[in-house]
């Protein structure tokens, strides 16, 4: 269950960042509330995630998504590069997640 819960706070940290893109262009009540809702609730699913999962591995898995989401909805959404040196090195980022899972707690 606290996998299921850190997948949830990373998802919740890419919801924080579209926040912060969008307040960029329109400073609404919606920006804000992605931006303060997605963050808030990212720390504090984190800080349940890591009642069970080491610290290290908890914020590194947690920064993970938080980068890949960022960076996939910013080439899906927004337009941005989609280089493949870039989409290379997101895909070793997450060979990085999957082996902090495989090795352990």
């Amino acid at each position: 269950m606290a996998w299921i819960v850190l997948v949830l706070a990373g998802m919740f940290e890419v919801v924080g960042v579209l926040g912060m893109n969008r307040l960029k262009e329109k400073k609404d009540k919606l920006s804000w509330l992605l931006l303060v809702g997605g963050f808030v609730a990212s720390f504090v699913l984190l800080s349940v995630a890591m009642k069970s999962i080491s610290m290290g591995t908890a914020y590194a898995i947690w920064t993970a998504i938080g980068t890949v989401g960022g960076t996939l909805v910013g080439m899906l959404i927004y337009g941005e590069s989609r280089q493949i040196r870039r989409i290379f090195f997101l895909c070793l980022v997450v060979g990085a997640v999957i082996g902090l899972k495989v090795i352990g707690h």
